[in-house]
């Protein structure tokens, strides 16, 4: 079962999931929407890093 549904944890990955997409949208070097920026990050790990040190 996951925890995600239990006490203040939805509240909590909201939160983490707006700001991922906040970083992902202040990226400006790759023309892509943000669903793609996200498969991107996901599949290339220096694309995820380069993208965390925007912030």
């Amino acid at each position: 079962m996951s925890r995600i549904r239990k006490d203040n944890a939805p509240q909590n990955f909201a939160i983490l999931r707006h700001i991922a997409v906040n970083f992902l949208s202040k990226e400006k070097r790759v023309k892509r929407g943000i669903k793609n920026k996200q498969f991107l990050a996901a599949m290339d790990n220096k694309y995820l890093l380069s993208t965390l040190a925007l912030a």
